[in-house]
């Protein structure tokens, strides 16, 4: 498994967490707090945390096309939901797991 994280610096991550959520609720299985989401997608998870640093973005998926599928739909939506923020691309962090 691949796992690849990424940290936004925010004092809306809540706001943002819940709103991503939501929105892919409408095509995967969602389960989210107000500082905890989890989106389940055809072979892999994206995880949601929220708090005072900002939204904390964790992916695990088999291959490096669903890990880059599943980075590129986060990232694309966030920086369109965080529009007056100016976010640019996120810094992700890789690692291969066993």
């Amino acid at each position: 498994m691949i796992e690849t994280t990424a940290v936004v610096k925010t004092e809306f991550a809540a706001k943002y967490l819940v709103q991503m959520c939501k929105h892919f609720a409408h095509k995967v299985d969602v389960e989210y707090t107000d500082t905890h989401g989890e989106c389940r997608f055809d072979g892999g998870i994206a995880i949601f945390d929220a708090d005072a640093e900002g939204l904390h973005l964790f992916v695990k998926a088999p291959t490096e096309e669903t890990v880059t599928w599943a980075q590129s739909a986060i990232e694309t939506h966030l920086v369109r939901f965080a529009f007056r923020e100016n976010l640019e691309s996120l810094a992700w962090q890789r690692s291969h797991i066993a």
